[in-house]
């Protein structure tokens, strides 16, 4: 019998694959913003993500086992809408919160590499320095959750979930068609503000916020949009922004590879990088 585990590696594997065949079929899955950079960086997102999350749900399922054993598969018995529930909270919620405080000096290091591209592409999803998800809270929660009993219901929200997350990644701009039919504008306009959109997660990786679009010190929801309805970061605009990435990338040139994904452990020798010195103090440069 297949193991909740082996499950969720098979959501994540089919639903990233789903989104680059659509990508390779249009044209989006190698654009040509990419730099050698990018590429490498890319690349190696797809041996370190599996990696980190990996060891983190190793070491809390070993944390469980050590120190509450009695306690496996004790919320086994809950309804799947109680689940659900919690995983929004415990998950979702603290991811929005991380994601956000990634956009303050003490996490941006971390979160730096993921808006670096200036591109949009189910390359970027992960794209993310390692250390900034061995620290997700949002993924130490739901190992323990897991061991609590909530198994193949995390599975079905991971596919929920990631389904939203790389759609809005995407480049391919499933809402931008949805838009034009006049019947579907109560639709939209509910859906838009519940879940991440391209239209709303494509302005959060905007080049600039002068243009009236970009909103990159806002639109922080993952799966749920509606955490930036609640807490007043939303901006809706239902347009997309002409250029993304970072402003000191294109004054100073991009950032090595191995220091964004690695930063600490490499630091950058560029002028006016938040990988040069230590956390905290982001030069003005890094505007995003």
């Amino acid at each position: 019998m297949i193991e909740p585990i082996h499950g969720q590696l098979l959501v994540v594997v089919s639903i990233v694959a789903v989104f680059a065949i659509v990508e390779l079929v249009r044209g989006g899955f190698f654009p040509r913003e990419a730099t050698r950079e990018d590429n490498r960086l890319d690349l190696a997102i797809i041996v370190m993500f599996p990696l980190v999350s990996g060891l983190v749900a190793l070491v809390v399922q070993n944390i469980c086992e050590a120190w509450i054993p009695q306690h496996r598969d004790t919320l086994a018995h809950w309804p799947w809408w109680a689940m659900i529930g919690t995983l929004l909270i415990a998950d979702d919620l603290t991811q929005y919160a991380w994601h956000r405080l990634s956009h303050s000096s003490v996490l941006w290091p971390l979160h730096r590499a993921h808006h670096s591209a200036q591109y949009m592409s189910v390359r970027i999803v992960y794209r993310n320095n390692a250390l900034y998800y061995a620290f997700m809270p949002g993924l130490w929660i739901s190992g323990v959750l897991v061991f609590l009993g909530f198994g193949w219901v995390y599975v079905g929200y991971v596919f929920v979930k990631l389904a939203v997350i790389v759609g809005a990644h995407c480049s391919w701009r499933w809402d931008e068609a949805l838009y034009r039919i006049p019947a579907l504008h109560p639709v939209m306009w509910v859906l838009e503000r519940t879940i991440s959109t391209p239209a709303t997660h494509h302005a959060h990786h905007a080049l600039s916020e002068a243009d009236g679009i970009g909103h990159y010190s806002g639109n922080f929801g993952n799966l749920l949009f509606l955490w930036d309805v609640i807490f007043g970061t939303a901006v809706i605009t239902r347009k997309f922004p002409p250029a993304y990435g970072l402003d000191d990338d294109r004054r100073f040139g991009h950032e090595s590879w191995n220091v964004q994904l690695l930063y600490p452990f490499f630091r950058s020798r560029r002028a006016a990088s938040a990988l040069a010195i230590p956390p905290g103090r982001p030069p003005a440069s890094d505007t995003n």
